[in-house]
Order: C-alpha cells, then structure tokens, then sequence
C-alpha cells in the first residue's frame, strides 16, 4: 500500500467507527454488515485511490486539491455503503464521483492554482521501476501533453482526459459524462485531430513562443 492509500485509509476507518445499538440480535447483523462493506471499501480504496487521484490531478493539477478530491468521493461512497452490494463497474462510479467532484470544486473557483513541483506531476504517472531521471523526464512530459489538452474545447478535453490518463473505454467514458458513445467517438475524433495539430504547432514553434504558450495558454 502506498502512502497515498496509507493516508486514505487512515482517514477512512475513524469515519466508520460508529457504536452499535444496544441491542444483541440487531448489533450483530449491523456489525456484520459494517464489517463486510468496511473490507469492500477497503478493497476500493487499495486498488483506486491512486487511479482517482490521477483524475482529479489530470483537472485540478494541485495535489492538496486532487487528495481532497479522492477523500469527498470516499465519503461519499461511506454515505452510500449501503447501496455497494449493487455495483457492476466501480471503476466507472468511483471515476464519474470523482470527475462529478472535482468538476464542482472548478465551477467553485474561478482560478484553478497549478503546481511547479515536479514531485506532483510524478505522482499522476503509473507505478513502475523507472529511474529518477527517467521519471522526470515523464513527468515533464505528461505535463506538456496536459497543457496542450487545456487547450482543447471543454467537451473533446474531457473525453480525451478520461480517454487518456484512465484508458477509459467509449461506454465507460459515456457513463461518466452521461452522453451517448457516438457523442463520446465524435468528442474523441475532433480532440485528437485538434491535439494533433497543436502538438505540430510545439515542434515548429521558437522555444520562446512554447514556453509562452505553456505559461498563458486557455485554462
């Protein structure tokens, strides 16, 4: 466990540490059905705090927010345990709560506030034995590649962010963003002939007007 996960889970179990009623035969059953959804959360928890943060970052780009971000959807899904037994695909619902999330927190503030650490945009990367050097040469790159994506018209970034940093499939980024899959083809058609046309423009361009691009462009 990371200790990203480490600190969710922390975060977790206090939250779920409720007393029972003083009653034997209904104590039990609650403690039993506590017990079972406290391990499916869990489970979630291990397996997609770090694919949710990589959402939330891949919009927000503030690590503080992105963790704020996985924790409201954990909370959330604390409020609906009792609805867990249902899930077909908690992926998709764990991914559509958080882009729900943090979508809200950007109609919030009208300034979203971005990192220069380095540190954070190696966070969103997927785990592996890279080097150091190696890794912050990702890093720098998947930042470049997400400057370019905040470029794009709202609806053809969010598909192709989906598309991108989760490898999201065209149903399951539809259900997230609640539209039909040939919404969701066309949105991804356009944004990747638009983001080929930008990425062109960042070769041929004077290092000074990138660099300038990447410091003023649309957010």
């Amino acid at each position: 466990m990371s200790s990203f996960e480490g600190h969710m889970a922390g975060w977790l179990y206090p939250q779920s540490a409720a007393p029972l009623a003083d009653r034997p035969e209904a104590a039990a059953a609650d403690r039993t059905a506590e017990q079972a959804s406290d391990r499916q959360i869990a489970a979630l928890v291990e397996q997609y705090a770090q694919p949710l943060y990589r959402v939330a970052f891949s919009v927000v780009r503030n690590a503080a927010e992105a963790e704020d971000a996985v924790q409201e959807t954990f909370l959330r899904v604390l409020k609906n345990r009792g609805k867990l037994h249902e899930l077909r695909d908690a992926r998709v619902w764990l991914i559509r709560i958080t882009w729900n999330v943090v979508l809200d927190r950007k109609r919030r503030s009208k300034a979203r506030p971005e990192t220069d650490d380095i540190a954070d945009f190696a966070r969103t990367l997927p785990c592996g034995d890279i080097g150091s050097e190696a890794a912050t040469i990702a890093s720098a790159e998947y930042r470049r590649i997400l400057t370019l994506i905040d470029r794009l018209p709202a609806k053809e970034r969010e598909a192709l962010l989906l598309s991108a940093v989760e490898e999201l499939t065209t149903a399951e980024i539809a259900a997230v963003l609640a539209t039909s899959e040939s919404s969701v083809r066309s949105r991804l058609y356009r944004a990747r002939l638009q983001m080929a046309r930008l990425l062109e423009d960042a070769v041929s361009a004077p290092p000074c007007t990138v660099q300038a691009a990447r410091s003023g462009g649309p957010r």
